[in-house]
């Protein structure tokens, strides 16, 4: 099945080629491209987009209140924003509005198409220079839930625990499967309530949460105790 794209960017010069060779591709299928300066959720009514491509670039706080509204409307769940920059402190408000990544206009196409394929299988993939920053902003940054982090672990199963505390120790998710013998959907099934649990949009932001609670070793041990499924 191909994967549906609607692509939001400020330069329609830039929209256009990126649409083209997006198009190019045998799985993807680009459902529209919009080069609209003052975005509205309105655009997007009707799409029924995989993944949304959305101009990071946007004038103030724009792009990520229309993150936000497409995720609370159910309109899509995978929001990759397009930039020019990686500023960390802008990555973390992305994250937080529901984007599941992160790409530098200037980046490759291999690569972008190696995050919007992430994107669909519910993987956070960031520009790998940032990813230290970020990581650190989102464990003590002043958003995250700071009093019931005792509470939010002792709701995850035993399973939930040890993906999460593989996902804390840098395993990816086919190194995740291969360790505790669990087949990829499953892996992924695991994730998506874990993180539905914590009340975070991605794996990322479920092993900062974690680790700013109690610390990285109460939290390994924490994790690595017995609860049943």
């Amino acid at each position: 099945m191909s994967v549906r794209l609607l692509i939001f960017v400020q330069e329609r010069t830039f929209s256009d080629a990126l649409a083209t060779r997006l198009e190019a591709e045998q799985d993807l299928e680009v459902v529209a491209a919009l080069y609209i300066r003052a975005p509205s959720p309105q655009l997007f009514r009707g799409s029924r987009a995989d993944v949304v491509l959305l101009d990071g670039d946007l004038p103030g706080d724009a792009a990520f209140r229309l993150c936000e509204e497409l995720r609370q409307r159910g309109d899509t769940s995978h929001v990759v924003f397009l930039s020019h920059f990686s500023e960390p402190a802008r990555i973390v408000r992305a994250i937080a509005a529901g984007a599941v990544g992160w790409v530098r206009k200037e980046e490759s196409l291999d690569r972008l198409i190696e995050v919007i394929h992430g994107a669909v299988r519910d993987e956070t993939l960031l520009p790998s220079a940032e990813t230290g920053p970020v990581l650190r902003l989102l464990m003590h940054g002043p958003d995250l839930k700071q009093d019931n982090g005792d509470q939010l672990l002792a709701a995850l199963t035993r399973r939930e625990r040890e993906v999460l505390t593989c996902l804390a120790e840098g395993a990816n998710r086919r190194d995740l499967a291969d360790h505790l013998h669990l087949s990829p959907n499953t892996v992924r099934t695991h994730l998506q309530n874990l993180m539905g649990k914590l009340g975070v949009h991605s794996s990322l932001e479920a092993v900062a949460l974690t680790r700013s609670q109690l610390g990285d070793r109460r939290s390994q041990h924490a994790l690595s105790s017995n609860s049943g499924y």
